[in-house]
C-alpha cells in the first residue's frame, strides 16, 4: 500500500491521487445495491457539461454511506490540502449511463474562489464499478490545480489528460481546482460512482445532511462525523445549502 506521504505528494504535484483498494469486495456490493434501490425512488438526470443519471444527498438517505464521510483512508488525504477545519459539502451519485457523451473539463470552484495557494474544496470519487477506457472513466488534468483558472481557455487544446483505469472499490481524491470531467460510456452497461465533496468549513452545503436525516442516526456517529456533518449541536442547520439559495434566489425570497 502506498504511503501517505507518496499521497500527499502526489496531491501537491499532481493535483490527484488514487488510492486503490479502499473498499472491499462486500462494501463495494452492499452500496451498489443501496444506490440501485434509490435511483429507482429518487433518481434524476443531471444536466452539468453533460448529462448523467444523479442521486443527491447520500447521507440523509441510508447510514450504510456514513462511514464514508471520514474514513481513514481518504480523510487524512483531504485535511492535508484543506486542514482539519472542514465540512463535508455533499455525499451525490453519479451514474453514467450507456450512451451519455463526455463531459466539459472544468473546475468545481467557481472563478472567484481559486486560490493556488489555499484551496477551498477537494473531492472524492468512490468507484463502485471497474473504471475504463470503455465504460467513461474519469478524465483529470494533471497541474491544473495551479492554473488559476477555472477551465481551459477558449481555443486552447488540452493535450495531457489522464484516464483514470482502476478497480471498484479504489477512491479518487483531487483538488476540486483541478480540470476533470466524465468520459462518454460506450458499453451496454451504467457506471457507478459516489462523489464526496469536502468544503473549508466558512462555506456552506452543496447538499444540506440536515435535510431528511433520521434523528435516531444521531447517536450512530462518532464526533468526527458530526462535525464533518455539522450535526455537532443535532438536527439544527436545516436549509443551509447552496441548493436552498440557488432556489431561493430563483423565487425572489429569502432561505427558509
Amino acid at each position: 500500500m502506498p504511503s501517505l506521504q507518496q499521497a500527499f505528494w502526489e496531491m501537491d504535484v499532481y493535483g490527484f491521487t488514487l488510492l486503490e483498494g479502499v473498499l472491499s469486495a462486500a462494501e463495494v456490493e452492499a452500496l451498489r445495491v443501496s444506490l440501485a434501490e434509490w435511483a429507482e425512488r429518487l433518481g434524476t438526470v443531471q444536466q452539468f457539461r453533460g448529462q448523467a443519471g444523479h442521486v443527491s444527498n447520500l447521507p440523509a438517505l441510508d447510514p450504510l454511506y456514513h462511514p464514508l464521510v471520514d474514513h481513514p483512508r481518504t480523510l487524512p488525504v483531504i485535511e492535508h490540502v484543506l486542514g482539519e477545519e472542514i465540512i463535508l459539502g455533499s455525499l451525490n451519485a453519479r451514474i453514467v449511463r450507456p450512451g451519455d457523451p463526455e463531459q466539459g473539463l472544468h473546475s468545481d470552484i467557481r472563478g472567484d474562489l481559486l486560490t493556488i495557494g489555499s484551496p477551498v474544496m477537494v473531492n472524492t470519487v468512490w468507484l463502485l464499478d471497474d473504471f475504463t477506457l470503455e465504460n467513461g472513466a474519469t478524465r483529470i488534468v494533471p497541474g491544473s490545480h495551479r492554473s488559476g483558472m477555472a477551465g481551459p481557455p477558449e481555443g486552447m487544446e488540452v493535450k495531457h489528460i489522464f484516464q483514470l483505469v482502476a478497480k471498484a472499490g479504489s477512491v479518487l481524491v483531487f483538488n476540486g481546482q483541478c480540470w476533470h470531467g466524465g468520459g462518454a460510456n460506450q458499453t451496454q452497461s451504467d457506471r457507478h460512482a459516489l462523489f464526496g465533496h469536502y468544503r473549508k468549513n466558512a462555506l456552506i452545503f452543496q447538499v444540506d445532511p440536515h435535510d431528511g436525516f433520521e434523528e435516531s442516526w444521531l447517536e450512530e456517529l462518532n464526533p468526527r462525523q458530526r462535525a464533518l456533518l455539522r450535526m455537532e449541536n443535532g438536527l439544527a442547520a436545516p436549509h443551509a445549502a447552496d441548493s436552498h439559495l440557488r432556489a431561493s434566489f430563483s423565487r425572489g425570497k429569502k432561505t427558509d
